[in-house]
């Protein structure tokens, strides 16, 4: 069995068949690493490059945190959502990272690198769907 990491592939199946003459508890901690590693080799597939490694969950907080889409209200209109198709703007990743990293100049939010990847791959996942 194969196991695609973040680093790279690995080969899982000599710590199987090495823990398999082991305890049963071996057994199961060898069980429950493959599967863990199998889940994050799987969430990340589909990612772009760009946002490997983003965390999502603090990209949201952030965007409620900041209370962005009540700006985005107060400035497009109706329920915000326009500011994300801008005719021509924003057409790829980093154009993206970009007009986020331009609201956290604007505003002065203080915004960390990561957190502006952050934010940029949840409205990737949102609303653009960039490959």
């Amino acid at each position: 069995m194969y196991l695609l990491c973040a680093n790279g592939l690995f080969e899982a199946r000599r710590a199987i068949s090495t823990a398999i003459g082991g305890t049963p508890a071996m057994k199961i901690i060898v069980l429950i690493t493959s599967i863990i590693l199998s889940a994050a080799a799987h969430a990340q597939q589909g990612v772009p490059a760009l946002y490997q490694g983003a965390d999502l969950k603090l990209g949201e907080k952030l965007i409620a945190d900041h209370k962005c889409t009540a700006c985005h209200q107060r400035n497009i209109g109706g329920d915000g959502s326009a500011i994300y198709r801008p005719a021509g703007k924003v057409n790829s990743l980093g154009a993206l990272r970009g007009m986020v990293e331009a609201c956290d100049q604007q505003l002065n939010l203080g915004l960390f690198p990561e957190e502006v990847t952050s934010i940029s791959a949840v409205l990737n996942r949102d609303y653009y769907r960039f490959k």
